[in-house]
């Protein structure tokens, strides 16, 4: 067989070799463009993965929140201020408006003239009329809670906490709970006799109604929440923030005071009438 390796330092011609023509030319060269262009294309498109990744990264911290912002789940804690005690607010399943007064009790614990201004006439009342509401035939006796054996009991024309003792004297601590004469919301509380229950000098009396505004607001309580279940707090509706409490025995409207004390001794039950 003749040799046909051609020979580099002779021409084709001269050797007997001639190229091979069943061979396309710069097939190598087209190889190697493709695997480059291929190389270049995945170069790219792992370049834009890349930067995709860190813009996404960048724009989920730009919406993390720093450090000094509040994160959910943490609980941050301010500094307490210091605050008085308030007294209770609200009713037992009522609602009241209570006048806006900022005067001061005067010594004799009549109200000044600012605080005496006529209030809003409750429903049904009209000129000329004393102010008492249409009466109702609820009646109730006043029991204390840290005393549950005494009640609300009329003697010498105050209120005392007495125990219970005979026939006149189970009258004289059974009283008609009535709309209040100020404030149609609250309380008053009528006597046997005719009269009403009011503060004057802030201790309490059974006095008969003598038409004016000042015994209207004397004479009306608001309930408030008590500390103790099934029980009230009665506030004055002309002295906010003076609730009725007992004092040796004595019922009197006294400050509100943060107090185990106060707090037993101003709480009482309305429960049904003794008489």
């Amino acid at each position: 067989m003749p040799d046909t390796t051609p020979d580099p330092s002779r021409e084709p011609w001269e050797n007997g070799w001639a190229p091979d023509t069943s061979r396309a030319p710069g097939t190598r060269r087209l190889w190697l463009a493709g695997g480059l262009a291929i190389a270049t294309v995945i170069t790219c498109v792992m370049a834009v993965a890349v930067m995709d990744t860190g813009a996404d990264r960048d724009a989920k911290a730009s919406q993390e929140p720093s450090s000094a912002e509040t994160v959910p789940g943490l609980i941050s804690f301010a500094s307490p201020s210091v605050k008085k005690a308030a007294p209770p607010g609200g009713k037992s399943g009522m609602s009241s408006t209570r006048p806006s007064t900022s005067a001061e009790p005067q010594e004799n614990g009549s109200p000044s003239a600012a605080r005496s201004a006529n209030p809003s006439k409750s429903p049904g009342s009209h000129p000329g009329s004393t102010g008492k509401p249409k009466p109702s035939a609820t009646w109730r006796s006043v029991e204390s809670v840290n005393y549950p054996d005494r009640y609300w009991h009329v003697s010498g024309g105050y209120v005392k906490l007495d125990p219970l003792g005979g026939s006149e004297s189970r009258q004289d601590s059974t009283f008609k709970l009535v709309k209040g004469l100020a404030d149609s919301s609250c309380y008053s509380f009528a006597t046997q006799d005719g009269g009403y229950l009011r503060h004057r000098s802030f201790l309490l009396r059974d006095e008969r109604d003598d038409g004016s505004a000042l015994f209207r607001q004397d004479a009306t309580f608001c309930p408030r929440a008590s500390a103790y279940s099934g029980a009230v707090m009665l506030e004055s509706v002309n002295y906010p923030g003076r609730f009725l409490r007992h004092q040796n025995f004595q019922l009197k409207l006294d400050p509100f005071q943060n107090s185990s004390l106060y707090l037993a001794d101003s709480a009482f039950r309305l429960v049904g009438p003794v008489a």
